[in-house]
């Protein structure tokens, strides 16, 4: 059985075209995703899907029930796929992830999904602090665009921001073609 587990973060279809957060490129980081996910049920590795939902109806997306919570039909789990629910952007917290990994004898992560700003950010650094090795498919993450201060950020800009402190310190961050060579 491999030691490494690909999660898939917040692939849901609030962040597609339509959706009530629409983020850039989101189609294309979830092809991507999808090829990872066919790389690892190929591969024998665990698959570990995380949704976000939100805790009200007030919430401007992922809210409870709704369409736009569910995951994206892209990635969509297999039975024998786990399936964890967070409110937070870190995939460790509450959710029982790390005992699930540890219990399975993982030692290394790959991970994928949306924000990049957000939540794949969150969840590769509590990853890495917790002492697994992490890859992170780059071009399987999407970002959106963002504002500080009177500045304007492109999404672009905001996703080489998250990537380069990511590859600086916490994670293999890699294109997805890399990780399938492997």
């Amino acid at each position: 059985m491999s030691k490494t587990a690909l999660l898939l973060v917040d692939i849901q279809n609030d962040y597609f075209p339509g959706g009530d957060w629409e983020l850039h490129q989101m189609d294309q980081a979830a092809l991507n995703a999808a090829s990872l996910l066919a790389g690892a049920r190929g591969g024998g590795q665990m698959v570990v899907h995380i949704r976000h939902e939100n805790p009200t109806a007030e919430a401007p997306f992922f809210r409870p029930g709704s369409t736009g919570a569910e995951i994206h039909d892209a990635v969509a789990p297999t039975t024998g796929e786990v399936v964890l629910t967070k409110a937070r952007p870190n995939s460790f917290l509450d959710t029982g992830l790390l005992e699930l990994l540890q219990g399975a004898g993982i030692e290394a992560v790959i991970i994928c999904g949306a924000m990049s700003q957000m939540c794949v950010d969150a969840t590769t650094r509590a990853a890495r602090d917790f002492g697994f090795e992490v890859t992170v498919a780059e071009d399987a993450c999407a970002a959106r665009a963002m504002s500080f201060g009177g500045v304007e950020i492109s999404a672009e800009q905001v996703h080489a921001a998250f990537m380069a402190p990511l590859a600086m310190g916490y994670a293999n961050v890699v294109a997805t073609a890399e990780i399938l060579k492997a």
